[in-house]
């Protein structure tokens, strides 16, 4: 765990063949990370853009588009799990995520036969299974956990979404034999990269509506106090360079949380940030935020769903683009 007494894990937001061999050990050993993330668009950079996948390729012509891929993936999803079951075996996090296709997004039964059979086949105890926050994913979620297989539920803006992730995980609990692990995502950088040229134009506040955003789905989470839940912090590599790399690691500092982030900004928060706790923010203070916004005639309610919905399309995206160059 990166910082112990807040219980506070980093992961790395990053998959990719030479860096698991190589980078990602030394983040290990060094205490800086212990856990990890991948998502579609990640892969499709990894696997289009990396040598390092070019024999296994070659290797299975044979195969269709989807199943070229998920050999792909699935060879480093075991890699990374590999790679992390000592810090996994010593109760100190060691997951990786892999998301489920995401065209399978409205459909809950589809996801959960998905998610049921990538757990099954990639084989690994410390691999969680990453299920976009949809209606059916809700339901997916559930019955995921029920089948004690630990869920990364993600493409979380609202307090909503989290709440109905933290339901699903605790009637998935019930049916359980044992506690399982679950992570709720929420996507911090992308609310305010939506919203800052706008509040600029009025005098407002920029690069904090994530942060508190952020802040008040965090503290509906602990107060909802699923076992083996809790807040990940993702989106947290920065979209404006004024600000510090680091920032929206820092600004989330918080007791019982994860922040998983790029590469280059974990390493800018190892060397130059606070490590003190910057979770809870008072209630007031973000009310007053976001009462400014609703008095310049932004409608954020609006601004969270093009969120949802354009984060859903863009790894939809990416898992197309995949499949079309496989």
């Amino acid at each position: 765990m990166y910082i112990k007494d807040l219980k506070f894990s980093l992961w790395a937001d990053f998959i990719e063949r030479d860096y698991l061999d190589k980078e990602f050990k030394n983040l290990i050993n060094d205490g800086i990370i212990n856990g990890a993330t991948s998502n579609p668009a990640i892969f499709k950079n990894a696997i289009l853009n990396s040598p390092a996948y070019k024999q296994q390729l070659e290797n299975l012509n044979s195969l269709s588009a989807k199943e070229k891929y998920e050999a792909v993936a699935i060879y480093d999803i075991q890699k990374a799990a590999d790679i992390l079951k000592p810090l996994y075996d010593r109760q100190d996090d060691g997951y990786v995520s892999i998301e489920v296709d995401p065209f399978l997004c409205d459909d809950a039964e589809a996801t959960i036969a998905e998610g049921k059979r990538l757990f099954q086949t990639i084989g690994r105890e410390n691999v969680m299974i990453k299920v976009p926050a949809t209606t059916a994913g809700y339901h997916a979620m559930q019955e995921l956990v029920a089948s004690e297989i630990p869920v990364n539920a993600t493409l979380i803006f609202s307090k909503e979404q989290a709440l109905s992730c933290a339901g699903a995980f605790e009637k998935g609990l019930q049916r359980s034999s044992k506690n399982v692990d679950t992570v709720i995502s929420i996507f911090v950088s992308r609310i305010d990269r939506a919203l800052d040229s706008e509040l600029q134009k009025h005098g407002i506040a920029t690069a904090l509506s994530g942060i508190y955003n952020t802040a008040d789905i965090y503290e509906a989470i602990e107060q909802k106090n699923v076992q083996g839940c809790r807040a990940l912090f993702a989106s947290t590599g920065v979209k404006d360079d004024s600000l510090p790399a680091h920032y929206y690691v820092e600004k989330l500092l918080a007791y019982n949380s994860v922040n998983t982030a790029p590469v280059d900004t974990i390493k800018a928060f190892y060397k130059a940030a606070k490590k003190e706790k910057a979770l809870p923010i008072a209630q007031p203070i973000i009310r007053e935020h976001f009462q400014k916004i609703q008095n310049a005639g932004i409608d954020f309610d609006k601004v969270v769903q093009r969120q949802i919905d354009d984060g859903l399309q863009a790894f939809k995206d990416a898992f197309k683009d995949i499949l079309e160059a496989l």
